[in-house]
């Protein structure tokens, strides 16, 4: 017979108090930590919003200010921006959702120790359902453990056989107690009764008639007879109860040990027997089925974990790779003769490497350093840079030099086609090196002309996010396609530095002719 574990249900209360307690720590102790990252967030954004609109600010050119500003309400948790005049007059006030409160973020802009300005930047509000669903996994996970908990407890708990016996000899003996107080109160009544019946009754005949004693001596032996008789009839009807609740005590015992008994005598052996047959006749079979199980279930492991690290936006990386191509449609350059087609090939060349020399002397970008010599052929050119510290911009280097080239080559495709030669125009690929493969996939597929495609995990993504502006692939059908982020612009110091750099380039190659 099979009994439950002792208070089962209070054990569950205590499990769903537990994983209501580790729910709640968890919701609070991300939402620290997220208003933490925003507020450090939303400083550095003032900040640099304020050194991009300083000259604005100062000459109160709504325009500027409202272009600089825009492009910060492209943060999801950027809901309001106002610019304000050093009056407190709002000069630009944008935002995605401006009714929305939040917290609020205010620093004065100065110039050479004047107040030229201020700007108040809301960021919104973390909602208790986005960290939940942004933690699913952990609030699954927890309450499957308090579920698993729950399952040992009731299954470990349970009395075993020896506690079962101990209890069902505590409970006989309990009743055993309970009945035979209640009997010796009982009898200890009646013997009382009893004895007070005949002092009475001789009382009675000695005022009645003193003068026969013989006829009470009668009466009297009689009654003590009679009373003999009782008590006898008495012990007897009470020790046939005993006899009685003992047996039925008895008999519920002996048949719950019978009840339990088989299963440790021959029916265990019976069984015992029977599993052992069954498990030696299917032991080979079973081993041989479990081996193979284990060896597919490692190779999908294998492969999926691969898989998984190409994908992974968290991979570490330390160098990137700019893949170069040109859009060639109908691909005229392989018709093209070779005594025109080499010497445009070497003019790719000589510009490229040029720029990758001119770009790395960049004190932003200190640290990083070119892997290989790039050259140009049919299918393009190939360029590697990689970070020499934890400090360098690789990720950076990498965008700012694709996009270089793709404005020199748009230069000298421009000029080509004016004076009536052959030129192509270009598109550019940036990624990591475990993604090299799949760059190349997306710049056949997806790729435009003068276009610059984007493939890093979330390190490269936050190197450039200050600098680069991207967009999403239109309706993506596979997973390198939704990963792959395509250039959108840069903000004008970057487009600044690139347009020194070009230049650089053009005078030096200007020279050389």
């Amino acid at each position: 017979m099979t009994y439950l574990a002792p208070r089962q249900g209070l054990f569950a209360i205590i499990l769903l108090v537990s994983f209501c307690l580790q729910t709640l720590l968890l919701v609070i102790s991300t939402d620290q930590q997220l208003s933490n990252s925003r507020a450090q967030k939303g400083e550095q954004m003032v900040a640099q919003l304020i050194d991009e609109a300083r000259l604005s600010l100062e000459n109160k050119d709504r325009v500027s200010l409202s272009v600089i500003a825009n492009r910060y309400t492209s943060e999801q948790d950027v809901t309001r921006i106002l610019i304000k005049d050093n009056n407190g007059d709002i000069l630009v006030p944008v935002g995605n959702a401006p009714m929305q409160q939040g917290d609020i973020i205010s620093q004065i802009a100065t110039k050479d120790d004047a107040v030229i300005g201020s700007v108040v930047l809301t960021l919104k509000d973390i909602s208790k359902g986005e960290i939940i669903a942004m933690q699913w996994l952990f609030v699954i996970g927890s309450m499957v453990l308090h579920l698993l908990l729950w399952l040992i407890y009731s299954y470990i708990a349970r009395p075993t056989r020896e506690q079962i016996n101990a209890i069902s000899r505590d409970v006989q003996d309990l009743h055993r107690e309970q009945y035979t107080q209640q009997d010796q109160r009982g009898y200890d009544r009646e013997r009382e009764r009893r004895q007070s019946m005949p002092t009475a009754d001789g009382e009675s005949v000695t005022n009645q008639n003193s003068g026969l004693v013989t006829d009470n001596h009668t009466l009297l032996d009689g009654q003590s007879n009679s009373q003999v008789a009782a008590d006898a009839a008495y012990k007897q009807q009470i020790n046939t109860r005993k006899l009685d609740i003992h047996s039925a005590v008895n008999q519920y015992v002996r048949t719950q040990q019978n009840q339990d008994t088989p299963l440790d005598g021959n029916t265990n052996g019976t069984i015992d027997d029977t599993d052992a047959a069954s498990n030696m006749t299917d032991s080979p079979l079973k081993d041989h089925t479990a081996h193979q199980a284990v060896d597919s279930s490692q190779q999908a492991n294998n492969h999926a974990n691969n898989h998984a690290s190409r994908l992974s936006a968290t991979r570490a990386f330390d160098s990137v790779s700019i893949q170069i191509v040109f859009h060639d449609e109908f691909n005229m350059l392989e018709r093209l003769a070779p005594s025109q087609r080499l010497p445009y090939l070497a003019l790719c060349t000589q510009l490229l490497n040029q720029a990758v020399t001119e770009l790395l002397k960049q004190p932003l970008l200190l640290g990083v350093s070119a892997l290989n010599e790039p050259h140009f052929d049919e299918s393009g050119a190939y360029v590697m840079l990689k970070a020499e510290n934890s400090h360098a911009k690789v990720a950076l280097a990498g965008v700012m030099l694709a996009k270089l080239y793709l404005m020199l080559n748009k230069i000298i495709h421009d000029k080509h086609i004016e004076l009536s030669r052959f030129a192509l125009p270009a598109k550019a690929g940036v990624s990591d090196n475990a993604q090299v493969d799949a760059m190349t996939h997306l710049l056949a597929s997806v790729g435009k002309k003068e276009q610059m495609l984007i493939l890093l995990p979330n390190d490269g993504l936050k190197q450039i996010s200050h600098h680069v502006q991207v967009q999403s692939v239109m309706r993506p059908t596979t997973v390198y396609e939704r990963e792959c982020a395509i250039f959108d612009g840069g903000n004008d110091a970057m487009i600044q530095r690139l347009a020194d750099v070009r230049n650089a380039v053009l005078m030096i190659d200007d020279s050389e002719e």
